[in-house]
């Protein structure tokens, strides 16, 4: 082969070897560099000096929305409804053991302050429904019932059947007990238990709307004003009572205040808490409602 041709041919071997290498170290090098980097993707938060706070990345501009710290982010539990006031309660639905102790016709001027005292004894509170005409007579009893934190309540003048006064006669028992009370203690009553317990829709309307006075009846009775006798009052009203209930006694009979220390004592065991009447009513609550009976096809 002449000299010339093999020096060209050993020439364009050489190229293509040099060539072929150049190929190979470029796949090498492609195939060990690190991949191109990620944009990291959008955070969802909003950062201002440094401060770090959530915020959604789409929101509604019209949106009201307040966006609060994870600290603040505890919310109340939603209460339970409350049921709307009525005109007449002889008992509440509440939730606990709840009641409401009431006691009739006083003040008297030796037996309600000897109650006051086993009340005070035990923190325990009750309602007073008082005669108008005691009260005038005994205002500091009245407004000792008050400044120890109990309800004071009208229970009318005289202590008449309400149904079958006029209606000239009805506003003046209500009306002239109502000034007697706010006069002895600076407190306007907001309840009313209408003497035996005589009452009728038109009477009830009027004692609502014109002296904003809810009426209020009751579910244990232990017919103390009959039944003189301690050890009756007290079993009867640890037997009878129950969660909402709304309690009737005297305070003018001695029978019946000598009852209370074992009635409150046997309660306060049992786990009864005493409250007014005005707070058991705050405290009443829509009765829960019936399950739909289902029909077999």
């Amino acid at each position: 082969m002449p000299c010339g041709m093999f020096t060209n041919l050993l020439r364009m071997r050489l190229l293509i070897n040099s060539t072929l290498a150049s190929l190979a170290a470029l796949v090498f090098l492609t195939s060990t560099a690190p991949a191109k980097a990620q944009l990291p993707p959008r955070p969802d938060t909003l950062s201002v000096a440094g401060f770090v706070q959530p915020q959604p990345l789409m929101q509604s501009l019209n949106s009201t929305e307040t966006v609060t710290s994870p600290a603040n982010q505890l919310t109340a539990p939603t209460p339970a409804p409350a049921a709307p006031r009525k005109f007449t309660y002889t008992c509440c639905n509440v939730e606990g053991s709840y009641v409401a102790m009431t006691f009739d016709d006083g003040p008297h001027p030796k037996l309600t302050p000897k109650l006051l005292d086993f009340l005070k004894e035990r923190g325990i509170k009750a309602t007073f429904f008082v005669i108008g005409k005691n009260v005038a007579e005994f205002p500091d009893i009245a407004k000792r019932i008050v400044d120890e934190g109990h309800e004071i309540a009208n229970h009318s003048w005289t202590h008449p059947q309400l149904t079958k006064l006029s209606p000239s006669a009805f506003a003046a028992e209500i009306a002239q007990t109502n000034e007697a009370i706010e006069k002895a203690t600076g407190v306007r009553p907001v309840t009313m238990r209408p003497p035996y317990g005589a009452i009728n829709a038109n009477l009830t309307k009027r004692l609502n709307e014109e002296y904003g006075l809810s009426v209020i009846l009751w579910s244990v009775d232990p017919l103390d004003w009959k039944i003189r006798k301690s050890d009756h009052v007290s079993s009867h009203i640890i037997k009878n009572a129950a969660p909402g209930g709304i309690i009737l006694a005297h305070d003018i009979h001695a029978s019946t205040v000598d009852a209370m220390p074992g009635s409150f004592d046997a309660l306060l065991a049992k786990g009864y808490k005493f409250v007014t009447v005005s707070e058991l009513i705050a405290m009443d609550r829509p009765p829960a409602p019936k399950a739909a009976s289902q029909k077999t096809p």
